[in-house]
């Protein structure tokens, strides 16, 4: 990026990831170039995210198109970004968050509760997964992954009785009407970083700093921090059976973490809370008190 030229801002192509990429667009002082730019976990849409071995499915080819030279910056969801440092990519910013929590999505309107024994729940996280069949284990749980319009067409379809997706997404994307219910964090705590737009750029890149800076928020960044962190102390992928959510109160951060087994038969949790200064600590610290209460192996066996 020269002086004079546009921020070229980098973006999955999906309908979720371009009204991301718009929403930060639309926030900055200069209009910037987008640049649509097609991941791996885009291109195939049938393989389960687990199965793909390693991190970074939706966004290894964002930063390889970082390293080109192909963009100045890179909008993702938070929860997609892996939570380890990646050599000469730095996160610059992280917007103010959208809600985190988890719904559900349910033929004939029905909440969690509600459904029969046997319904059938479309999902392709294994943490999603593992929460409801801890509160529901009669449920039956089958993968499900695509785009929100793919898996919504599913549902229509007789396919499945429900699904599980992101409030925040749907929000993004205009389509909250179709919620039956959102699901408590006591049910099922979102994702690390769920809801939160995180914008990468190259180390050192000052001219894109400055563009982006001004996006960020405090709250959202202390929240995401001691999520990543705790995410990344547990040695977990973004796609493992862990729920981490911070908020802030009363200039504190509060973080809940939980880590599951893939059948939701066990579970390791725990809570804590620190200033906003020390989210990254208080992640980590969460997390090492979680592995010596036996989460390791949860998270290795997924």
């Amino acid at each position: 990026m020269t002086g004079n030229s546009p921020l070229r801002l980098g973006s999955r192509s999906s309908p979720l990831a371009r009204a991301q990429a718009e929403w930060v667009a639309s926030r900055l002082a200069v209009r910037p170039a987008l640049v649509w730019v097609k991941s791996r976990g885009d291109q195939d849409r049938t393989t389960e995210l687990n199965q793909f071995g390693g991190q970074g499915v939706f966004t290894a080819e964002l930063h390889r198109a970082l390293f080109d030279d192909r963009v100045d910056a890179a909008v993702h969801s938070l929860k997609d970004l892996p939570a380890g440092e990646e050599e000469g990519i730095t996160l610059c910013c992280v917007p103010v968050r959208e809600d985190q929590r988890d719904v559900l999505v349910a033929r004939d309107g029905l909440t969690l509760d509600a459904l029969p024994a046997g319904a059938r729940i479309g999902t392709g996280s294994p943490r999603r997964a593992g929460q409801v069949l801890r509160y529901r284990p009669d449920l039956e749980v089958a993968p499900l992954r695509g785009n929100v319009e793919t898996r919504l067409k599913k549902l229509d379809e007789g396919l499945f009785d429900a699904t599980l997706l992101a409030l925040a997404g749907l929000r993004r994307l205009g389509l909250e009407d179709v919620v039956t219910e959102i699901l408590s964090p006591d049910v099922c705590l979102p994702a690390a970083g769920q809801g939160a737009i995180g914008i990468t750029i190259r180390r050192g890149d000052a001219r894109a700093a400055q563009i982006l800076s001004p996006l960020g928020d405090v709250r959202a960044a202390a929240c995401a921090s001691a999520e990543r962190a705790a995410l990344h102390a547990l040695g977990a992928g973004c796609h493992a059976p862990v729920g981490a959510m911070a908020t802030v109160e009363d200039g504190r951060v509060h973080l809940r973490l939980r880590v599951l087994s893939l059948d939701g038969k066990q579970a390791v949790a725990g809570e804590d809370d620190g200033v906003l200064a020390e989210a990254d600590a208080l992640g980590r610290r969460l997390a090492a008190r979680l592995l010596d209460r036996g989460a390791g192996p949860l998270v290795e066996a997924s």
